[in-house]
């Protein structure tokens, strides 16, 4: 076994055996800590376990970017624009997803993207595991479900960038976010979606 296999392997057993050791959001909020509060050392990370496979009816995808959210986030957003046809495709896929832009076309970096997907507990598990091995992500299991997150100074801009992503019953909810956070806002998707 060459060495970089070793300390793949021994990362893997790592993340692992710190399942148990992953320690929620304190206040179970959105807002983005500073970037060198996202240098988590290894007690504060966890390897994401989603949980079971779910034994109820499958929750539905949603098909309303404003009704997924409290009336205090939208509140917070404010006038940002959403789903501009500047960015693209937005709202409703052909395979059910969602993807919310909320985005003015005239700043250079202010919105976010989130995309209320289905993927299953296989792939969703490899994915956060990833994010967590060769991204630096922290992870936790708020909510009946896996909740991953990391920010980052934006390269260009003196703002904070980030990505938080949460599962659940094979829901998958991604946010890239960038100078726009509002408190709750994955909270909010979650409240709307599992309660």
């Amino acid at each position: 076994m060459n060495a970089r296999l070793a300390a793949g392997a021994a990362t893997l057993v790592l993340l692992v055996a710190l399942t148990g050791c992953g320690a929620g959001a304190p206040d179970g909020s959105d807002v983005a800590p500073s970037p060198s509060a996202t240098n988590a050392s290894p007690d504060d990370t966890a390897s994401p376990t989603p949980s079971p496979t779910p034994t109820t009816t499958a929750v539905a995808l949603p098909t309303d970017c404003r009704a997924i959210l409290s009336e205090d986030v939208l509140s917070q957003l404010g006038e940002t624009p959403l789903n501009d046809a500047a960015f693209g495709p937005s709202g409703v896929g052909d395979d059910g997803t969602l993807t919310c832009i909320w985005r003015d076309p005239r700043a250079d970096t202010t919105g976010l993207v989130t995309t209320v997907s289905r993927m299953n507990r296989g792939p969703a598990l490899d994915m956060l595991n990833a994010l967590v091995a060769n991204e630096g992500f922290s992870c936790f299991t708020p909510d009946g479900g896996t909740r991953c997150e990391k920010t980052w100074q934006d390269p260009q801009y003196p703002v904070t960038d980030g990505r938080t992503l949460f599962w659940r019953d094979d829901i998958l909810i991604d946010t890239i976010y960038s100078n726009l956070a509002p408190t709750g806002y994955t909270s909010s998707i979650i409240a709307r979606l599992f309660d």
